[in-house]
């Protein structure tokens, strides 16, 4: 009994290799996989697998990320809405000033990141690529805010359709607490009209 114990033990932990090695290392264009190659993978108990990954990530302040495709689904999805789903692995707190400078972005292209996705959330998830150059612009030069918006794009943040209308991409539905993003403008407002 014993040893059928261990061989289940090894053989879990050896899934829950597979299952960082899926979740660090890019394997296309994008980073992240899809929960069906997960399951490809890991089998049938995929779920659990990344369920107890996400566990053992919190001592290192990460977490198992989720993106479903339809960014209206608000209910717990389906089996197979998961394995459409891409899952990431993103930061479970906040970045504080001393780290944002370490991972490649000025502190302006963050702020300005808010902004635009502020601006598109409070448009009710889409609002035009003129609209938001022209507000960056109110605080960046306007060269700066267009290949700013073009960077965000690049890098996942937003989408822009063929009709020139900015949307929040995979990447901010990931990695970014919308919640906690509008409730951070609103109590800055509250704070100025005081």
């Amino acid at each position: 009994m014993a040893r059928r114990v261990r061989g289940a033990g090894r053989a879990y932990s050896g899934k829950l290799k597979e299952a960082v090695q899926l979740l660090f290392f890019k394997h296309h264009r994008l980073p992240g996989v899809r929960g069906w190659e997960l399951r490809q993978e890991l089998g049938p108990e995929w779920l659990q697998v990344i369920e107890v990954l996400d566990n053992q990530l919190k001592m290192l302040d990460l977490k198992v990320s989720r993106v479903l495709d339809d960014p209206d689904i608000v209910d717990e999805p389906t089996r197979a809405q998961l394995m459409d789903a891409r899952f990431y692995v993103t930061m479970r707190g906040s970045v504080d000033q001393k780290m944002a400078k370490t991972i490649g972005w000025r502190i302006d292209d963050i702020a300005g990141l808010a902004v635009a996705v502020a601006y598109i959330i409070s448009k009710r998830g889409k609002a035009s690529r003129l609209e938001v150059e022209k507000m960056l612009g109110e605080k960046l030069p306007g060269w700066r805010a267009k290949m700013n918006i073009d960077r965000y794009i690049e890098e996942g943040y937003l989408g822009e359709d063929e009709r020139g209308s900015l949307y929040l991409e995979w990447r901010s539905r990931a990695e970014i607490d919308q919640k906690q993003l509008v409730d951070l403008v609103l109590a800055f407002g509250k704070r100025k009209a005081e």
